[in-house]
């Protein structure tokens, strides 16, 4: 884990004992402060019987603590700790701004955040990726993989890797990342600001952490990203902050094979510049971005059988997320797409998807959305009325032909009928496994020995 001496003989409050909230109270204890940790649930405050003190951060005098720790998912515009640590005099902090104070402790490295409201989480790991891949030693943490004070230190000249979420950089305020991304912005998780501009102004506290010598790469597609990089660029020395070159890489694009559609350049053009700048050369990046498998649940390849490709996209939760991988596989020349969607709808259309209609031979709908969305599509395109999962990979098989898409991307949550999105893709992916296995030999019908349409 990490440690530091900075917080020797301090005195910490811990709310919420999750994996990030377990990995914050066994580094403080390891450096020597004195930690009150709190949770709701009786087995993780057993777990600190004997070395934490056990007690409600709302049920004592914070005077004095040198900050209370709460988990990103703690809502600070309503949960009544925000307003007693503020009347004490006590900051509400995070994993992550601990992880900064530590820094001057730890061997000589740099860091690279990237936030945004979709792909960083992609684009952290494709970064990651890359920095492992050029043989620096890297981590990976933040809103992603395993809570950053958890980990091992790196040894001098190592990466750290963030992806930050809204949440986590409004509980940080000393992280000086050498490098930093911003993906996107759009309206997202408002019921925990004042309004879409206050949303904005979270995602721009990370850029005005770094100091202006520091590198910034920003994606510009959108009006609140583009203002963001005009006010960096004013502060910083030429080329410091700089919008990102799509131009450059899009002949290269054909050379990557998990990162497909517009979306995927812009994120590996993000990856690009935030790597050249802690010193990854372009014959490591263009390597590392052909050799990467994508994120579980993402535009996740999981099968190529008789010509025909299955992709796993159950984090698409919503119809924003489900966009970019209809985007990807535009008609060659006939629309080639065989699109599975449906689960706990958000909403009563499908919103950005319909620009990509287009783009699908054939949609299969399932869960609880499945009626509504069949009802949208039908009079657009072939449907298939599936309400299982399972019913729809075997629908499937009867229609798609060498060189279609099989994509799994729900546009909806996933808890009509699974525990989480990764259950569902776990799901879909031993599903198509299962059933491509049992189908005869393919014949001159369709590409599973079944006659195709």
């Amino acid at each position: 884990m990490i440690t530091s001496p900075i917080f020797s003989g301090k005195r910490y409050a811990v709310l919420g004992l999750a994996r990030s909230g377990m990995a914050t109270v066994e580094t403080l204890l390891a450096s020597g402060a004195h930690v009150v940790a709190w949770d709701r649930q009786e087995e993780p405050r057993a777990a600190l019987a004997g070395r934490a003190e056990l007690a409600d951060p709302l049920a004592i005098d914070l005077t004095g603590f040198d900050g209370v720790v709460v988990s990103p998912g703690v809502p600070l515009n309503t949960h009544p700790i925000a307003a007693k640590a503020s009347a004490a005099g006590v900051p509400v902090i995070g994993d992550i701004e601990l992880f900064a104070l530590a820094r001057p402790s730890l061997p000589r490295h740099k860091v690279i955040g990237i936030t945004g409201t979709n792909g960083k989480s992609t684009t952290t790991a494709l970064v990651h990726h890359i920095v492992e891949s050029a043989g620096l030693p890297a981590r990976m943490g933040g809103n992603i993989g395993l809570p950053i004070l958890g980990q091992e230190p790196l040894p001098e000249g190592g990466v750290y890797v963030l992806e930050l979420s809204s949440y986590q950089i409004d509980l940080t305020y000393s992280l000086d990342c050498d490098a930093a991304a911003l993906t996107n912005i759009t309206p997202d998780h408002l019921d925990r600001y004042d309004g879409f501009d206050a949303y904005v102004a979270s995602k721009a506290r990370l850029f005005a952490m770094q100091a202006p010598t520091h590198e910034a790469a920003f994606g510009c597609d959108d009006e609140p990203t583009r203002a963001i990089y005009a006010v960096e660029r004013a502060r910083r020395p030429d080329g410091m902050a700089r919008p990102i070159d799509l131009a450059a890489l899009a002949p290269l694009q054909q050379e990557w094979p998990s990162l497909q559609g517009p979306h995927n350049l812009q994120n590996a053009a993000i990856a690009v510049a935030l790597t050249e700048a802690v010193g990854v050369g372009e014959a490591q990046w263009r390597a590392a971005l052909a050799s990467f498998r994508g994120l579980p649940h993402r535009m996740e390849r999981i099968a190529e059988a008789n010509g025909v490709l299955f992709i796993n996209d159950s984090k698409a939760t919503n119809p924003a997320s489900t966009a970019p991988a209809l985007a990807a596989y535009p008609p060659n020349p006939e629309p080639r797409v065989h699109w599975i969607l449906g689960g706990l709808p958000k909403g009563e259309d499908l919103g950005e998807c319909a620009e990509y209609f287009g783009n699908v031979a054939r949609a299969y709908t399932i869960g609880e959305a499945g009626p509504l969305f069949a009802s949208i599509l039908e009079p657009l395109m072939p449907v298939e009325r599936c309400e299982m999962l399972y019913e729809a990979v075997r629908r499937v098989l009867e229609f798609v032909r060498p060189g279609d898409v099989v994509l799994f991307s729900p546009a909806c949550a996933s808890f009509d009928q699974f525990r989480d999105y990764e259950a569902r893709g776990d799901a879909f992916r031993q599903f198509v496994t299962a059933l491509i296995d049992a189908s005869p030999e393919p014949d001159n019908c369709g590409a599973f020995g079944r006659a195709g349409s």
